[in-house]
Formats: structure tokens, sequence, C-alpha cells
């Protein structure tokens, strides 16, 4: 009993250990962030500068803070529409419903799992610009990451995991395949669209290579590209170089830490048992 009482506190002084190692960077960001003159190396585990807020004072006077992050807001939430939806139409049929080929459609979409993003970012860009004219549109930043292939892996495998029966008794009490997906498949499924849209909100909200080759209209470009604009051509000359870079950081990091505050008690396993009878 004592053996396993001690081995239960080492677990939790490892755990403790490993969770600081990762909030540190977190601490050391938001602290620099509201310092006057923020050290370049975390040295100093209490901040010996005095307190300010004029780091993101001289952000917003340098760039349209403001207008930035609605313009991320709108790319982002674009991208998650496209995602969840395309991504639940997709999942759907692949993991519930039976067809010619799709098997090789699956190896597919695991074949472009495996291509990154970087090398077809100049075709798309010529498609999107010259073939489909959408430059400087939010259109034009959104349709290439509307359909995530890792959405639709992750919609797969859970709608694979739900019970046969709930679909053949839903078909056979004449159910169509749209109202057992919206009023079935999707409830169970839960956990997975918060997985969803956590994954994919990190990578339109971080995006600012693909924005900036889009549009190079300041006011239509999200708050990543303004903040790597500021950082890249204005900070340096500020006479807090790293706090205003820490403060845009921090900026940045803020929206992303709320989404997984609201949505973490979702990342729970469903009760998939419960559906079936007897």
């Amino acid at each position: 009993m004592r053996q396993t009482s001690s081995l239960l506190w080492l677990r939790y002084v490892l755990l403790t250990i490993a969770a600081l190692m990762f909030a540190f960077p977190f601490y050391f960001m938001v602290v620099g962030a509201f310092q006057e003159n923020p050290t370049n190396t975390p040295d100093q585990l209490v901040p010996q500068s005095g307190w300010t807020t004029q780091n993101f004072t001289n952000i917003d006077s340098r760039i349209d803070l403001a207008g930035s992050l609605v313009n991320s807001l709108v790319f982002t939430a674009g991208v998650l529409l496209g995602t969840v939806v395309f991504g639940l139409l997709a999942g759907y049929a692949m993991g519930r419903l039976d067809f010619r080929g799709r098997g090789v459609t699956w190896v597919l979409m695991l074949l472009v799992q495996m291509v990154p993003f970087q090398l077809l970012m100049i075709p798309l860009y010529v498609q999107i610009t010259s073939s489909y004219g959408l430059g400087d549109t939010y259109l034009g930043m959104i349709l290439p990451f509307a359909i995530n292939t890792t959405a639709v892996f992750i919609f797969t495998q859970f709608f694979r995991a739900l019970p046969r029966e709930m679909f053949e008794a839903a078909r056979i009490d004449g159910a169509s395949e749209l109202r057992i997906l919206r009023s079935i498949a999707v409830p169970l499924v839960r956990p997975a669209i918060a997985t969803v849209v956590l994954v994919t909100f990190i990578g339109p909200w971080n995006e600012f290579l693909w924005p900036f080759l889009i549009t190079k209209d300041s006011s239509m470009q999200p708050l990543a590209v303004s903040l790597a604009n500021y950082i890249s051509n204005v900070a340096q000359s500020t006479s807090n170089a790293n706090g205003a870079i820490l403060a845009g950081a921090t900026a940045l990091a803020f929206p992303v830490v709320i989404l997984f505050c609201l949505f973490q008690r979702y990342f729970t396993a469903s009760d998939l048992g419960a559906a079936v009878k007897g």
C-alpha cells in the first residue's frame, strides 16, 4: 500500500514538472508583453522592471488591431465552416455508406495528407488568382482550406465506431441519409467536432503566408499577417523591441487559449452503447 502511494506521488510530481515546463514559455510571453523592459533571456522568474500596456498601444497605433482581428475571425470562421460541413459529409460517406471505389478514395485521401501544403501553394495561387479571379477576396483565402483531409479522417473513424444497428433501424423507419446524419450521427460525434474545430482553428488563425500572397491590401489582412509585418518592420525600431514582439505574440495566442478553455470540456468519449437497445 505504501509503495502504491509513493508511485502515485511520484506520478503527480512528474506531471507537475512537465506542466510547469510547458506553461513557462506562455508565462514568459505574457509577463514580457506587459513589462517596460523585458529581458532577452528567461533568467528572471520574477519581473524586475515596471508594468505597462504601452506595448499593446504601440501595436494598435501602427496597425488596425481591431480590423485585423475581424479579418482573422472571418478567415478562420469560413475555414471552420467548410471543414466541419464538408468533413461531416465526407466522413459519413466514407464511414457508413457502401459505394464503389470507397477503398480507392480512402487511399487517395491518405496520400493527400502526405503532401505538404507548401508544395501546392504556387499552383493554388495561380489557380485562385488567375483562373478564378479571387485575389484580394476572403473567398480566395478560405477556398484552399475549406476541405481538410485530417478532419475527414477524424470524422470517418468516429462514424465507423458507431453501432451499425442505429443506422439500419433509422433506414427501416424511412429516414434519409441526411436525416440520419443530422439527427443520429452528429449528436454522437460531438467530441470529434470539438477536436476538429480546435485543431483546424489553430492553422488558419496562425497562417500568414497564404493570406499575404492572396492580398496585399492591409485592410483585408488577418491578424497574423499584420503582426508579422509589424514585428519584422516596426518592432525593432521601438525603444522596447522585445516587449513589442511579445505583445504581438500574446495578442495572437490569446484567442486560441480562450477557444481551448471553451471546448476542452467536450473532449470526452461519447457513450455510444447507450444508443442501442438490448
